[in-house]
Order: C-alpha cells, then structure tokens, then sequence
C-alpha cells in the first residue's frame, strides 16, 4: 500500500506523484553553473524517460541557471510535462536567499522565468517565500492577475502557514504547497492536513533531510534492508504512503540516484513498518 500513483494538480492535470526537484543541477551552493552541464541536461532528460512529468525548480537556482538548463535539456517540452517554478527569492553575492515579494517585482520575474524556460505559460508559478516587507495578500494578487492574464496556468506558495494558505485561498485558486517537511521533521503536519481537506498538492521540500533524518535513521535502516531498498528510498516510500497529496521531489546531479529515488514509487510499506516511521 502506498497511496494513488497520480495527482491531479489544480484538479485537472494529472502528474505522477514522484517528481524530480532541479536545485543541484547549479553550481555549488546553488550559484552559477555546475561544472559539467551536459551531464546535468543528461539527468534532466533521463528523469522524463523514467516517467518523471513533474519538475521543480526556481528562479533563485543559479540564479537563472536552473531554469536555463531545464529549457535546453528538454525543450520542446513533452505534452505531458509539467515544470513548476518559483519567485520571490534574491540571491546575493554571499549566498544569502532574500525575501522580495512586490507585486512588480514578481511580474518581471514571471516575464523572465517564461523568456528562460522558453514556454508562453508558467504550468505551476509559486512565490518562493512570504516577503515581511510586502503585505502578503499584494503578493498573492499579483500573482492572480498574471494567472488570469495567461502567464501562469497554476499558483502556487512556498513556505507558508495555515494562515497564510487560507488567505490566499480567498484571492486565487492554489493548486500546490511546498514547505519542508519529511520523515524526520514533522512541524508543519497541520499544513499537510489542510491541504488534504483542500485538495491542494503538498510538495515536502528537503524529503530526504539530507539523508540525515535524526533518529528515524535506525528504523530507516531497519525497513530498507527488509526491502532491499536504501534508506532515501524508504523515507520517500514513506511520504508518499503518508498522505495522497504529498508530491516529493528529490534532487541529485546524478543519474544513478535518480534511478533510485524514481524506484522508490514502487516500494510497498506494511502497516507495521509505515506505523514504526510515522511514530
């Protein structure tokens, strides 16, 4: 048992549950482009020929680079293909990530994100984190106004509160949350069940807690060697049992643990073992 294969995003475009996130194909500390870009373009293409229709990056991965790879790696995009992009975040010479939600300054990011991903409509825009110093409905809003205009089919948020998920639901149907969360790290669950009453996608940023996982790791290791599986596969296995609304999207730069993180959609949990790890 491991929940519905399927979601359908905003309640009409059906994606498979497992995506792929395009953080790591950048430079280190996401920053500039990775060393060998042909190789990140090669796991982009690989993750699609394993079914893979849900990709997730930002505008703030590169910053730009991300983005720019994903259009030349897979454009022209499959029909199938859903790429969900972010804005709202600025990277700055040191690495920081700076919160800027103004409505104009998301309306030219909007306009760059298409021009990079070379398509005329965004499938999936989310704002990358509430700005403290923009009111965050005026962030929403402007968002609103580029979905009804045609830039954007989807909106979505990213690292926001119940709170917050309600009162942008008010102002623009959202179709998808990206908080982190993941087997180990649990505090935003009331989240995660709001967007089961709402029908709204859940994407848990951070799923594999950089492999971590604190002291879920020995059940972990107790569950993947009664699958034969690895400890990264079992944790994803678990957030796709957990709720029918989680959408994980683990990233690498590599093909191999792509390979394994997609076969982790196969892995049946027992009741026990799925109790054990949400313990």
């Amino acid at each position: 048992m491991h929940g519905p294969e399927t979601f359908d995003l905003g309640g009409e475009q059906t994606i498979h549950r497992l995506g792929y996130g395009a953080m790591r194909i950048t430079g280190e500390d996401i920053i500039g482009p990775p060393e060998d870009e042909d190789a990140a373009k090669e796991v982009l293409r690989r993750a699609v020929e394993l079914g893979v229709d849900f990709v997730d990056t930002a505008d703030s991965y590169g910053p730009g680079v991300s983005e720019r790879l994903i259009r030349e790696g897979l454009a022209p995009y499959p029909e199938d293909l859903v790429v969900a992009t972010k804005g709202g975040l600025l990277r700055n010479t040191e690495g920081d990530w700076l919160p800027h939600g103004d409505p104009d300054y998301l309306r030219n990011a909007v306009l760059a994100s298409r021009d990079r991903l070379g398509v005329e409509t965004i499938d999936l825009y989310q704002l990358h984190r509430p700005d403290p110093d923009t009111p965050f409905e005026d962030s929403v809003h402007a968002l609103a106004e580029m979905r009804d205009e045609g830039l954007i089919a989807h909106v979505g948020l990213s690292n926001v509160s119940v709170e917050q998920l309600e009162t942008a639901r008010d102002i623009v149907e959202i179709a998808t949350v990206q908080n982190q969360y993941n087997v180990g790290n649990r505090e935003d669950e009331d989240v995660l069940n709001a967007c089961e009453e709402y029908g709204v996608g859940f994407i848990p940023w951070f799923p594999l807690g950089a492999g971590t996982l604190g002291e879920k790791a020995d059940v972990l290791d107790d569950v993947a060697a009664a699958h034969d599986a690895t400890r990264r596969q079992v944790a994803l296995a678990w957030l796709l049992h957990h709720s029918p609304v989680t959408l994980p999207i683990p990233g690498t730069s590599s093909v191999e643990h792509l390979a394994e993180n997609v076969a982790a959609a196969e892995i049946a949990l027992t009741d026990d073992q799925y109790a054990r790890l949400s313990e």
